[in-house]
């Protein structure tokens, strides 16, 4: 009983192992923070959220 308890413990840690390096993996492959947040804002000033003063003053920063 004690065995196979253990094994299912085993089996349990690895498998998750592999999840997190996979979520890790999967997550550090992006193009970055700085890419994502344009990406943000380009889409806001497409659909009109934000007018072109914004757009400009907060791609400018972004920029930095």
């Amino acid at each position: 009983m004690a065995g196979g308890l253990m094994m299912l413990l085993f089996w349990g840690a690895i498998i998750a192992l592999i999840m997190l390096a996979v979520r890790g993996f999967s997550a550090g492959s992006g193009s970055g923070g700085k890419s994502d947040a344009a990406d943000i804002l380009r889409e806001r000033y497409a659909q009109g959220e934000i007018d072109e003063e914004e757009y400009e003053r907060r791609k400018a920063k972004l920029e930095l």
